[in-house]
């Protein structure tokens, strides 16, 4: 047995190769389907920004401002896509993997600027109300709820991992519900002169894209901070690992993270016992990762001594 799996200060490194817990849809479909979704997005938002300054309604260019940005997300999505396709580097090990994260984090930023434009926008108007051509407002909100449609439809079929996708539909889907309110504050004030309906459903739109953000905001902020995947418990791996036959004694240091959305990696330490051929059970360990946890790349640290009683108690993989 070769000495240099064991020695507690020369730990053997395995990695495995990426994989994802869920089956993920080519990265070339994502490509197009973002793309397609980026310029129907882009044109309905023209659109509604002239209804909007013709007719007068607030909600209308609240939507328009929602797509501005949206069609921006759907843009930085698309790059995002296509370079995380991009293979590893000398710089950068994992590739560009995480920037459809980086993406995400930063549209659901962008939500909330501009959610907090609109609040104050409809404060003004509340306060002092505009008149609004409902006809017009009507036949342009109509226009983007049905474009909207679409384009959710064409986002529809995404990774539930895929945080870059995600936070495009998040974006589209708060276009939805914008046009869905254009539409209702167009016939209030058609059909019962409730001017005051534009400013008020343009605030609850926003308070319901809000949550949606917020989610985004915090999901993709703890990919970032490198946090525990959803689902996964360090010692709940450890204690499958100790108990699965593989004749590793004791299971530590280990660190979950996700590198992007559904592609959970993990490190630990593993003391074997003696007679254990280290490099079997780190293929086992490996095996169980993938098997029981859906972790395909893994680094396995063996030791035969107590990793308390040596070096390795302060290294953090």
């Amino acid at each position: 047995m070769n000495p240099s799996h064991h020695h507690p200060h020369h730990p053997h490194h395995a990695h495995a190769g990426h994989h994802h817990g869920h089956a993920r849809t080519p990265g070339s479909v994502r490509e197009r389907r973002l793309l397609v979704a980026f310029a129907l997005t882009a044109c309905t938002l023209v659109g509604e920004a002239v209804g909007g300054w013709l007719s007068g309604s607030l909600a209308l260019l609240a939507d328009a401002g929602h797509m501005l940005v949206d069609a921006l997300a759907l843009l930085f999505a698309w790059l995002g896509a296509r370079f995380a396709q991009r293979p590893p580097d000398a710089r950068r090990s994992f590739g560009y993997a995480r920037l459809e994260v980086l993406v995400g984090y930063t549209n659901a930023l962008a939500q909330f600027v501009l959610v907090a434009w609109i609040i104050a926008e409809a404060a003004g108007r509340l306060l002092q109300p505009t008149m609004i051509l409902s006809g017009t407002m009507l036949v342009v909100a109509i226009g983007g709820l049905l474009v909207n449609a679409l384009v959710l439809r064409v986002l529809h079929d995404h990774d539930h991992d895929d945080v870059n996708t995600a936070s495009a539909r998040l974006h589209v889907l708060g276009d939805l519900l914008g046009s869905f309110g254009a539409v209702a504050a167009a016939l209030l004030i058609r059909w019962l002169g409730w001017n005051w309906a534009d400013p008020a459903i343009s605030v609850l739109v926003s308070v319901l894209i809000l949550g949606n953000a917020w989610q985004l905001l915090r999901r993709s902020g703890h990919i970032l901070l490198e946090g525990t995947p959803n689902g996964f418990d360090a010692a709940n791996v450890a204690t499958t690992l100790q108990d699965a036959g593989l004749g590793i004694l004791d299971v530590h240091h280990v660190h979950l993270w996700e590198l992007s959305g559904g592609r959970a990696m993990a490190t630990l330490h593993a003391r074997i016992g003696p007679g254990t051929d280290a490099d079997q059970a780190i293929g086992g360990a490996q095996r169980v990762l993938r098997e029981r946890f859906g972790i395909a790349h893994a680094t396995v640290q063996v030791e035969t001594a107590d990793c308390a009683a040596g070096p390795c108690g302060g290294a953090h993989a």
